[in-house]
């Protein structure tokens, strides 16, 4: 449940957040009347990111044994990819992305296209959507297929989000956004670090990625895999009682990289010497 409500709120707030800026940039400059095409263009990208979510559910219940492990494996790492990539990307994009879309949007007004209005809503929901359908699905097979604790969470994840949004755009502009982000984008890592060892577990079952290495501790009797917290640590953070040492060099070497890449904008900078001029 802890995992689709941070996937789905994490994402969530993106969507809202865009649609906010949109919508209420379109509302104080008095052209309410393009609400519609903003609607349409975030209806139609929901619906293919539910078709997405289809197509991995039809693929995986049409397979068994190693082809699907191999299937779910490759999902996790891809999902992995997809949800690190978005971490770093909103970092850079937070300062800007409401000044970007207010330009976008004016631009469109002054061309008089209606399809650029639902080609932006379209873009900036779909990216997201299908990056939630990825991640849930990946998390999904992680925790043998989520169950409805897994489905209520992802659906309060959406229902908070959609309340941010709606304060968003009745312009309150104190909402601590930026440690929201901060501290979301760690939690994402978190999860994608889980997911990565995950993925290669997958794959090691298939056959697709040998034996990588030695297993340097067996925890079952602390925390037996199969036992309610074991099954919560494994999707949350990849927990696996008896790890093969690639697994768990993956999972510290991706998690350390990530965090210090992340976090490094809050480390204090040194200050360089001033040098005087030339005499």
């Amino acid at each position: 449940m802890l995992f689709s409500f941070l996937v789905t709120l994490r994402e969530g707030v993106e969507i809202a957040l865009v649609l906010a800026i949109v919508l209420g940039y379109l509302g104080r400059t008095g052209n309410r009347r393009h609400f519609r095409p903003i609607w349409i263009g975030a209806a139609s990208a929901a619906a293919v990111s539910v078709a997405f979510t289809g197509i991995l559910q039809v693929t995986a219940a049409r397979l068994s044994g190693q082809a699907l492990e191999a299937f779910e494996g490759v999902t996790m790492l891809a999902a992995v990819g997809v949800l690190t990539w978005m971490v770093f990307w909103t970092r850079k994009q937070a300062a800007s992305i409401g000044r970007e879309l207010r330009e976008q949007v004016e631009s469109a007004i002054r061309r008089g296209s209606l399809v650029a209005l639902v080609g932006l809503a379209f873009s900036a929901v779909a990216r997201e959507g299908i990056e939630t359908a990825l991640f849930l699905f990946a998390g999904a097979q992680s925790q043998a297929g989520g169950g409805w604790a897994f489905v209520l969470g992802g659906l309060l994840g959406f229902g908070l989000s959609g309340l941010i949004g709606v304060v968003i755009y009745a312009g309150s502009h104190r909402l601590p956004l930026r440690p929201f982000f901060l501290v979301s984008g760690v939690a994402v890592l978190v999860l994608s670090a889980g997911l990565l060892t995950n993925g290669i577990s997958e794959l090691q079952h298939s056959g697709l990625v040998p034996n990588l290495g030695p297993r340097p501790w067996d925890s079952e009797a602390l925390i037996a895999s199969t036992s309610m917290s074991g099954k919560f640590l494994h999707t949350l953070i990849g927990y696996d009682s008896s790890p093969t040492l690639g697994q768990v060099l993956a999972y510290f070497g991706y998690l350390g990289a990530g965090l210090a890449l992340f976090l490094s904008d809050l480390w204090p900078r040194r200050v360089p010497a001033v040098v005087g001029p030339e005499s």
